[in-house]
């Protein structure tokens, strides 16, 4: 197995492309493999992986965690999903930057998003599964999120009025993470 990786205009979140053997039976492929993740730079230990199940219009984001870190792998395994990286390291030249790209079950590329950096996603179509292997356990006393719509990150989502948890409905704007003590964990170095 051969994996392709391209960069994003955020250092440390790469697109991951496996490769893909298709037949008149269906297809084959692999979506984690340590030696390649590891010639790639890529994490080699994930601890935990998620499941979840969106209607069309859901937006779930932007979320991180500090302790444990935890990154996160992510791919769409049914229908088309917006995924979203931001960055929040406080010395990075991209602090507030912003990737997002459509992402199919079809296509099976895999968005890898560091622990200093938040995640989110929009389903653009009815019943997306999405897919995340993560670098940490869940620790629900050391977890954040940022505002979906902040202005001074200026995500262009592709949906306008999303169905949002009230958790994110609430949470606060950039500017207020980063004035929290808990924000200097997200560094380029870490």
């Amino acid at each position: 197995m051969r994996i392709r990786t391209e960069p994003t205009p955020l250092a440390g979140a790469t697109i991951v492309s496996p490769e893909l053997f298709e037949d008149p039976r269906g297809f084959f492929l692999e979506v984690f493999r340590e030696d390649e993740f590891a010639r790639h730079g890529l994490p080699t230990r994930f601890v935990q992986l998620n499941h979840s199940k969106s209607a069309k219009g859901v937006l779930r984001g932007l979320h991180f965690q500090w302790e444990p870190p935890m990154g996160k792998l992510m791919r769409v395994t049914q229908g088309t999903a917006f995924l979203v990286a931001v960055d929040l390291r406080k010395d990075s030249p991209t602090l507030g930057k912003w990737f997002g790209r459509e992402f199919t079950a079809a296509a099976k590329q895999q968005l890898w998003a560091p622990a200093s950096f938040a995640r989110g996603f929009c389903a653009l179509t009815d019943g997306v599964e999405i897919e995340y292997l993560t670098t940490g356990t869940y620790n629900g006393a050391a977890e954040g999120n940022i505002r979906w719509n902040d202005p001074a990150i200026g995500i262009d989502w592709p949906i306008k009025d999303p169905q949002l948890s009230d958790r994110d409905r609430r949470a606060p704007p950039l500017a207020e993470w980063l004035a929290r003590p808990e924000s200097d964990h997200f560094r380029v170095a870490s």
